[in-house]
Protein backbone atom coordinates (compact mmCIF):
# COMPACT_ATOMS: atom_id res chain seq x y z
CA UNK A 1 0.00 0.00 0.00
CA UNK A 2 1.30 3.68 -0.58
CA UNK A 3 0.11 6.94 0.61
CA UNK A 4 0.64 9.88 -1.64
CA UNK A 5 -1.09 13.72 -1.09
CA UNK A 6 -2.84 15.15 -3.62
CA UNK A 7 -3.26 18.62 -3.69
CA UNK A 8 -4.16 20.15 -0.26
CA UNK A 9 -5.97 17.49 1.38
CA UNK A 10 -6.60 13.96 -0.45
CA UNK A 11 -3.40 11.74 0.48
CA UNK A 12 -3.29 8.06 -1.41
CA UNK A 13 -2.54 4.55 -0.02
CA UNK A 14 -1.93 1.60 -2.03
CA UNK A 15 -1.69 -1.97 -1.19
CA UNK A 16 0.51 -4.83 -2.55
CA UNK A 17 0.93 -8.91 -1.83
CA UNK A 18 3.57 -10.19 -0.30
CA UNK A 19 2.88 -13.95 -2.30
CA UNK A 20 5.01 -12.40 -4.87
CA UNK A 21 7.71 -9.67 -5.24
CA UNK A 22 7.03 -6.31 -6.16
CA UNK A 23 7.37 -6.77 -10.22
CA UNK A 24 3.93 -9.12 -9.39
CA UNK A 25 2.41 -7.05 -5.99
CA UNK A 26 2.78 -4.04 -6.93
CA UNK A 27 0.91 -1.86 -10.17
CA UNK A 28 3.58 -0.35 -11.81
CA UNK A 29 1.81 2.63 -13.65
CA UNK A 30 1.01 3.83 -9.87
CA UNK A 31 4.99 4.43 -9.87
CA UNK A 32 5.59 7.88 -11.69
CA UNK A 33 2.22 8.96 -9.60
CA UNK A 34 4.29 7.95 -5.90
CA UNK A 35 7.88 9.23 -6.75
CA UNK A 36 6.94 12.92 -5.93
CA UNK A 37 4.31 12.33 -3.13
CA UNK A 38 5.02 11.45 0.01
CA UNK A 39 3.99 7.36 -0.06
CA UNK A 40 3.95 4.58 1.65
CA UNK A 41 4.15 0.61 0.71
CA UNK A 42 2.19 -1.74 2.69
CA UNK A 43 2.62 -5.45 2.11
CA UNK A 44 -0.51 -7.46 3.13
CA UNK A 45 -1.36 -11.01 3.61
CA UNK A 46 2.29 -11.74 5.56
CA UNK A 47 0.59 -14.70 7.10
CA UNK A 48 1.22 -16.42 3.96
CA UNK A 49 4.29 -15.75 2.98
CA UNK A 50 7.97 -17.34 3.63
CA UNK A 51 9.20 -14.96 6.36
CA UNK A 52 12.28 -15.94 5.54
CA UNK A 53 12.59 -13.69 2.52
CA UNK A 54 11.54 -10.74 4.17
CA UNK A 55 15.30 -9.13 3.68
CA UNK A 56 15.54 -10.08 0.18
CA UNK A 57 11.90 -8.19 -0.45
CA UNK A 58 12.98 -5.24 1.20
CA UNK A 59 16.64 -5.31 -0.81
CA UNK A 60 14.77 -5.38 -4.24
CA UNK A 61 11.73 -2.70 -3.25
CA UNK A 62 14.90 -0.29 -2.20
CA UNK A 63 16.08 -0.82 -6.16
CA UNK A 64 12.87 0.17 -6.96
CA UNK A 65 12.89 3.20 -4.78
CA UNK A 66 10.68 2.03 -2.66
CA UNK A 67 11.95 2.94 1.26
CA UNK A 68 8.83 3.28 3.57
CA UNK A 69 7.33 -0.10 3.85
CA UNK A 70 4.79 -2.09 6.02
CA UNK A 71 3.77 -5.57 6.86
CA UNK A 72 0.57 -6.43 7.99
CA UNK A 73 -1.94 -9.62 8.19
CA UNK A 74 -5.18 -7.25 8.03
CA UNK A 75 -7.38 -10.16 9.21
CA UNK A 76 -5.95 -10.55 12.27
CA UNK A 77 -8.21 -9.53 15.45
CA UNK A 78 -4.50 -7.71 16.91
CA UNK A 79 -2.05 -6.68 14.33
CA UNK A 80 0.36 -4.35 16.23
CA UNK A 81 1.52 -3.77 12.55
CA UNK A 82 -1.73 -1.88 12.12
CA UNK A 83 -1.24 0.22 14.95
CA UNK A 84 1.90 1.68 13.23
CA UNK A 85 0.65 2.77 10.01
CA UNK A 86 -1.35 6.41 11.62
CA UNK A 87 2.05 7.42 13.34
CA UNK A 88 4.14 6.49 10.00
CA UNK A 89 1.24 8.45 7.65
CA UNK A 90 1.25 11.01 9.75
CA UNK A 91 5.54 11.64 9.91
CA UNK A 92 5.14 11.21 6.14
CA UNK A 93 2.73 14.06 5.61
CA UNK A 94 4.73 16.35 7.86
CA UNK A 95 8.30 15.65 7.16
CA UNK A 96 7.31 17.14 3.83
CA UNK A 97 6.42 20.76 3.75
CA UNK A 98 4.89 21.15 0.17
CA UNK A 99 2.04 18.52 0.90
CA UNK A 100 1.92 19.66 5.22
CA UNK A 101 -0.90 22.11 5.44
CA UNK A 102 -0.63 22.80 9.31
CA UNK A 103 -4.02 25.27 9.51
CA UNK A 104 -5.73 21.29 8.15
CA UNK A 105 -4.98 18.29 10.50
CA UNK A 106 -7.39 16.41 8.87
CA UNK A 107 -6.12 13.24 6.29
CA UNK A 108 -8.31 11.73 3.49
CA UNK A 109 -6.15 8.85 2.01
CA UNK A 110 -6.93 7.08 -1.05
CA UNK A 111 -6.16 3.06 -0.91
CA UNK A 112 -5.42 1.90 -4.31
CA UNK A 113 -3.52 -1.30 -5.40
CA UNK A 114 -3.90 -4.43 -7.53
CA UNK A 115 -7.21 -6.45 -6.82
CA UNK A 116 -7.54 -8.83 -4.06
CA UNK A 117 -4.61 -7.52 -1.81
CA UNK A 118 -6.91 -6.89 1.26
CA UNK A 119 -7.74 -3.04 0.29
CA UNK A 120 -11.12 -2.93 2.19
CA UNK A 121 -9.66 -5.25 5.09
CA UNK A 122 -6.76 -2.63 5.56
CA UNK A 123 -9.90 -0.13 6.02
CA UNK A 124 -11.58 -2.30 8.61
CA UNK A 125 -8.35 -3.23 10.61
CA UNK A 126 -7.76 0.45 10.99
CA UNK A 127 -11.37 1.19 12.63
CA UNK A 128 -11.28 -1.80 14.50
CA UNK A 129 -8.08 -0.65 15.61
CA UNK A 130 -8.33 3.22 16.34
CA UNK A 131 -11.71 3.24 16.29
CA UNK A 132 -13.14 0.13 17.98
CA UNK A 133 -16.00 -0.40 15.65
CA UNK A 134 -16.78 -2.82 12.83
CA UNK A 135 -16.60 -2.99 9.02
CA UNK A 136 -16.36 0.26 7.12
CA UNK A 137 -16.08 -1.41 3.72
CA UNK A 138 -17.61 -4.66 2.10
CA UNK A 139 -14.24 -7.66 1.90
CA UNK A 140 -14.87 -10.73 0.00
CA UNK A 141 -11.83 -13.41 -1.46
CA UNK A 142 -12.50 -12.79 -5.14
CA UNK A 143 -10.88 -9.43 -6.92
CA UNK A 144 -14.10 -7.09 -7.90
CA UNK A 145 -15.99 -6.90 -4.91
CA UNK A 146 -14.94 -2.91 -4.52
CA UNK A 147 -16.28 -1.52 -8.18
CA UNK A 148 -16.35 1.86 -7.59
CA UNK A 149 -14.55 4.79 -5.40
CA UNK A 150 -16.80 4.42 -1.92
CA UNK A 151 -17.62 7.50 0.17
CA UNK A 152 -14.91 8.61 2.86
CA UNK A 153 -14.39 6.06 5.99
CA UNK A 154 -13.47 7.50 9.26
CA UNK A 155 -10.52 5.11 10.16
CA UNK A 156 -8.91 7.80 12.99
CA UNK A 157 -10.11 10.49 15.60
CA UNK A 158 -6.32 11.76 16.70
CA UNK A 159 -5.51 12.76 13.63
CA UNK A 160 -8.63 12.46 12.27
CA UNK A 161 -7.76 10.12 8.79
CA UNK A 162 -10.76 9.47 6.21
CA UNK A 163 -9.57 6.72 3.92
CA UNK A 164 -11.19 6.14 0.19
CA UNK A 165 -11.25 2.53 -0.97
CA UNK A 166 -11.17 2.21 -4.53
CA UNK A 167 -11.40 -0.76 -7.29
CA UNK A 168 -8.19 -2.88 -7.96
CA UNK A 169 -6.26 -1.82 -11.08
CA UNK A 170 -3.83 -4.06 -13.20
CA UNK A 171 -2.24 -2.83 -15.64
CA UNK A 172 -3.70 -3.35 -19.08
CA UNK A 173 -0.97 -5.44 -20.40
CA UNK A 174 0.65 -7.99 -17.97
CA UNK A 175 4.56 -8.50 -18.94
CA UNK A 176 4.56 -12.41 -19.21
CA UNK A 177 2.46 -15.33 -18.81
CA UNK A 178 4.49 -16.33 -15.83
CA UNK A 179 3.93 -13.00 -13.95
CA UNK A 180 -0.09 -13.65 -15.06
CA UNK A 181 0.08 -16.85 -13.71
CA UNK A 182 1.36 -15.80 -10.35
CA UNK A 183 -1.55 -12.84 -10.26
CA UNK A 184 -3.61 -15.48 -11.22
CA UNK A 185 -3.05 -17.78 -8.22
CA UNK A 186 -2.83 -14.83 -5.68
CA UNK A 187 -6.46 -13.97 -7.09
CA UNK A 188 -5.90 -10.89 -8.69
CA UNK A 189 -7.74 -12.31 -11.60
CA UNK A 190 -10.83 -14.10 -11.89
CA UNK A 191 -10.19 -18.15 -11.85
CA UNK A 192 -12.38 -19.08 -14.69
CA UNK A 193 -10.74 -15.99 -17.14
CA UNK A 194 -7.56 -18.21 -16.65
CA UNK A 195 -8.87 -22.19 -16.01
CA UNK A 196 -8.81 -23.56 -12.34
CA UNK A 197 -6.93 -26.54 -13.87
CA UNK A 198 -4.29 -24.77 -15.69
CA UNK A 199 -3.61 -22.77 -12.37
CA UNK A 200 -3.68 -26.25 -10.50
CA UNK A 201 -1.19 -27.25 -12.53
CA UNK A 202 1.35 -23.77 -12.52
CA UNK A 203 0.51 -24.20 -8.67
CA UNK A 204 1.52 -27.89 -8.05
CA UNK A 205 5.07 -26.95 -10.90
CA UNK A 206 5.63 -24.08 -8.15
CA UNK A 207 5.36 -26.07 -5.48
CA UNK A 208 7.54 -28.52 -6.65
CA UNK A 209 10.35 -25.96 -7.33
CA UNK A 210 10.54 -24.50 -4.26
CA UNK A 211 10.33 -27.99 -2.56
CA UNK A 212 6.50 -27.14 -0.53
CA UNK A 213 5.47 -30.98 -0.28
CA UNK A 214 3.08 -30.59 2.47
CA UNK A 215 0.32 -30.80 -0.81
CA UNK A 216 1.49 -34.71 -0.33
CA UNK A 217 0.58 -35.17 3.18
CA UNK A 218 -2.58 -32.96 2.97
CA UNK A 219 -3.83 -35.14 -0.12
CA UNK A 220 -2.66 -38.85 1.33
CA UNK A 221 -0.36 -39.49 -1.90
CA UNK A 222 2.39 -41.55 -1.76
CA UNK A 223 4.82 -38.93 -3.03
CA UNK A 224 5.70 -35.54 -4.97
CA UNK A 225 4.28 -35.52 -8.37
CA UNK A 226 4.45 -33.68 -11.34
CA UNK A 227 1.59 -35.16 -13.13
CA UNK A 228 -1.56 -32.88 -12.07
CA UNK A 229 -4.34 -35.09 -13.67
CA UNK A 230 -2.68 -37.92 -10.99
CA UNK A 231 -2.62 -35.46 -8.44
CA UNK A 232 -6.32 -33.59 -8.52
CA UNK A 233 -7.84 -37.48 -9.36
CA UNK A 234 -6.36 -38.39 -6.03
CA UNK A 235 -7.88 -34.83 -4.33
CA UNK A 236 -11.36 -35.64 -5.95
CA UNK A 237 -11.58 -39.00 -4.43
CA UNK A 238 -10.70 -38.07 -1.29
CA UNK A 239 -12.74 -35.26 -0.84
CA UNK A 240 -15.84 -37.45 -2.89
CA UNK A 241 -15.54 -34.90 -5.64
CA UNK A 242 -17.41 -36.73 -8.39
CA UNK A 243 -19.60 -35.99 -11.44
CA UNK A 244 -22.20 -38.19 -13.40
CA UNK A 245 -21.47 -38.21 -17.16
CA UNK A 246 -23.29 -40.01 -19.77
CA UNK A 247 -21.33 -42.41 -22.23
CA UNK A 248 -22.17 -43.86 -25.68
CA UNK A 249 -20.96 -47.35 -26.30
CA UNK A 250 -22.16 -49.86 -28.79
CA UNK A 251 -25.42 -51.13 -26.81
CA UNK A 252 -26.28 -48.01 -25.68
CA UNK A 253 -25.86 -44.86 -23.20
CA UNK A 254 -24.40 -45.35 -19.81
CA UNK A 255 -24.06 -43.69 -17.18
CA UNK A 256 -20.35 -43.25 -15.55
CA UNK A 257 -19.53 -41.65 -12.26
CA UNK A 258 -16.18 -39.94 -12.50
CA UNK A 259 -14.06 -37.28 -10.42
CA UNK A 260 -14.28 -33.60 -10.57
CA UNK A 261 -11.02 -32.45 -11.82
CA UNK A 262 -12.76 -28.91 -11.93
CA UNK A 263 -13.55 -29.09 -8.28
CA UNK A 264 -10.34 -30.81 -7.36
CA UNK A 265 -8.66 -27.97 -8.57
CA UNK A 266 -10.64 -25.26 -6.87
CA UNK A 267 -10.04 -26.91 -3.70
CA UNK A 268 -6.49 -27.40 -4.65
CA UNK A 269 -6.40 -23.21 -5.61
CA UNK A 270 -8.06 -22.76 -2.07
CA UNK A 271 -5.89 -24.22 -0.01
CA UNK A 272 -3.08 -22.57 -0.91
CA UNK A 273 -4.64 -19.39 -1.07
CA UNK A 274 -5.41 -20.06 2.70
CA UNK A 275 -2.12 -20.95 3.53
CA UNK A 276 -3.08 -24.36 3.80
CA UNK A 277 -0.03 -26.14 1.63
CA UNK A 278 2.29 -23.75 3.64
CA UNK A 279 3.93 -20.38 3.39
CA UNK A 280 5.33 -19.87 0.10
CA UNK A 281 6.60 -17.15 -2.19
CA UNK A 282 5.94 -17.70 -5.50
CA UNK A 283 8.88 -15.31 -6.80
Amino acid sequence: MSMWQLGTDLNVLSLGNWTSLAKVAINPLFQDSLDVRPHLLVLNKMDLADLSAKHMILKQLERHGVKKVLFTDCLRQRDDNVKKLVPMVTELIESQPRFHREENTNFCLMVIGVPNVGKSSLINALRRTNLKKGRGSKVGGEPGITKAVLTRIQVCERPIIHLLDTPGVLPPKIQSLETGMKLALCGTILDHLVGEDIMADYLLFSLNRLEKYSYVERYDLSEPSDDIQQVLKRIAVKLGKTQRVKAITGVGNITLTVPNYTAAAYDFIRAFRKGELGRVMLD
